[in-house]
């Protein structure tokens, strides 16, 4: 009877202690995924418009090896940049909230700029994720998808001597007029970061975050 006691106790400490091990792992790898996240400047890309996450790419890819070229602000046929190094390739770049999911579009317009740029490849690439319709015909048009995992492995892994915090507060967002009344939209500075402000303030008093897509 001592023995099974004594069984059935030691068999409890397993338990107790497995659960400590197993708790204990899931903290640090959150506390790694968080580091990881740091590191590869996210909070930062996050935080871009359209324009400063071309430009951001721009230079990565010059990091790479690569020789890049943001294309026009208009009439770019689908392709934000355009790299080459052995093979051209076309980039649609998206910068989204990551909760919210890049389209099929994107895969569409960036097939098309691979055939307007005669390039080998065509890619997306943004800092959140796609959706299943995007991934399916990225699928059947052999179009490359980075999302927000890949794009942050990339990072990590080539360890760029530029910050995304450079780009996000030396480069000038897209320009953009105010919809209420049509003047331009001006960078402001607030308690909460930089937005953008309507230049007839305060006549208008319009605001809108710099990453609004």
């Amino acid at each position: 009877m001592d023995n099974f006691l004594i069984s059935i106790g030691c068999f409890l400490v397993f338990v107790l202690v497995c659960k400590s091990l197993l708790f204990l792992y899931q903290v640090l790898r959150t506390r790694k995924q968080q580091k990881a996240l740091l590191k590869a400047d996210m909070p930062y890309i996050d935080k871009m418009d359209g324009r400063q996450f071309e430009m951001y790419l721009q230079i990565l890819f010059r990091q790479l090896g690569y020789h890049p070229e943001v294309t026009k602000q208009s009439g770019d046929f689908g392709a934000d940049l355009v790299i080459e190094k052995d093979e051209k390739i076309v980039i649609q770049a998206k910068r989204y909230g990551y909760k919210n999911r890049v389209s099929l579009s994107a895969v569409q317009e960036v097939y098309g700029a691979k055939a307007y740029y005669r390039a080998n490849q065509a890619w997306v690439v943004t800092n959140s994720y796609f959706t299943k319709q995007a991934k399916e015909l990225a699928a059947a048009c052999d179009v490359k998808l980075v999302d927000r995992e890949d794009l942050q492995e990339l990072i990590r892994a080539i360890n760029p001597t530029f910050e995304a915090k450079e780009i996000y507060e030396n480069i000038t967002p897209e320009a953009r007029k105010c919809p209420t009344c049509g003047k331009q939209l001006v960078v402001r500075q607030g308690k909460g970061g930089r937005f953008f402000g309507c230049s007839s303030f305060p006549s208008c008093r319009h605001t809108e975050q710099i990453s609004k897509q």
